[in-house]
């Protein structure tokens, strides 16, 4: 696991939110770089650190971006979080809602288990108030009645007696955090490789490589599924775009039907900085598309290895911990 800088939380304001006179002066005279075969030269490392909460809070209803004195405020507040020894588990937008809503809240009893924070690396905040960017209130749009009917009716993967791993999460079996993956801080480092017909791109995370055509190769029978579904991309001007259907029922992401369609847009505005939207479309869940952005920062550091399953005790001792509390219940 990556580990991070001591003492503070560092806050970036990025894109045209946050440059300084001199850094507008030099993305100005900046052009993309190419790759031999002509294309925008998207490749290296790019970390998802950020701390920007996925969708509005309601402390910021109506309100898309932070003023700098209020960013200077919650970066105080962060700073001070990030250093105490009760912060508790800080990762997706667990740290913004300390932060922001209730500086009380924890996940967990951070004096008997879980993580703490002192292993994360340092977390970016911008002056957004979401990641969301469509619709206009940073929320994800509202769920329709037959996917409530589907989430009523589908049986938890998890929880129950924990009769079998089988029953666990992808996620607990080390399998897949999924495609998209959108958590951010921990190990949201992608690694982007480029060929005149294929790109690939390769998530720190569980180890997942996405080796994705754009050379016009149509994409597979609807009849064939896939965990991460089926990629196929293009470029629009100097944007990468990569289109995902064909999801099984368990790769599908956020309850949508395996019909899902997503979008992603990789753009690179400056040397160091790549912005990556996704936009996710499914009638059957949600009443419209949404879209969400995330600046992903250019990483001098290499992609690590992600042993998951070689140190997953926690499977055995979820089994043992169901298997002890049925001895308990029932001491025949």
């Amino acid at each position: 696991m990556r580990s991070r800088a001591p003492h503070r939380l560092a806050i970036f304001v990025v894109v045209a939110l946050c440059l300084s006179p001199a850094a507008v002066s030099a993305q100005q005279n900046w052009t993309v770089p190419r790759t031999p075969a002509g294309q925008p030269d998207l490749q290296g490392v790019w970390a998802n650190n950020t701390a920007t909460p996925l969708e509005r809070p309601a402390a910021f209803e109506g309100k898309d971006a932070l003023t700098d004195e209020e960013l200077a405020i919650y970066q105080a507040r962060a700073a001070a979080l990030r250093d105490s020894e009760q912060a508790g588990n800080l990762l997706g937008d667990l740290l913004i809602q300390q932060v922001l809503e209730d500086p009380n809240f924890r996940e967990f009893d951070p004096g008997t288990g879980n993580y703490n924070s002192f292993w994360l690396v340092e977390r970016e905040l911008d002056n957004r108030t979401s990641l969301i960017v469509d619709p206009p209130d940073g929320r994800i749009p509202t769920v329709t009645e037959a996917a409530r009917e589907r989430r009523r009716n589908q049986p938890r993967p998890t929880g129950g007696r924990a009769d079998s791993h089988e029953r666990r999460s992808l996620l607990d079996r080390c399998i897949s955090y999924g495609v998209p993956n959108l958590l951010a801080g921990y190990n949201a480092y992608f690694q982007i490789a480029q060929s005149a017909d294929h790109v690939v791109i390769y998530q720190e995370l569980i180890h997942d490589a996405r080796v994705i055509p754009i050379d016009g190769t149509p994409h597979l029978n609807q009849s064939i599924r896939q965990l991460h579904g089926d990629s196929r991309g293009r470029w629009e001007g100097d944007t990468l775009v990569v289109e995902t259907t064909n999801y099984s029922s368990r790769g599908s992401y956020r309850g949508a039907t395996d019909n899902v369609r997503v979008v992603e847009r990789f753009t690179r505005i400056a040397p160091e900085t790549v912005t990556y939207e996704v936009t996710f479309e499914d009638p059957d869940t949600w009443a419209q598309p949404w879209t969400l952005m995330i600046p992903l920062k250019q990483s001098a550091e290499p992609i690590f290895e992600y042993a998951c399953h070689e140190g997953n005790y926690a499977i055995a001792g979820i089994l043992a911990g169901a298997r002890a509390e049925e001895a308990a219940a029932d001491p025949r």
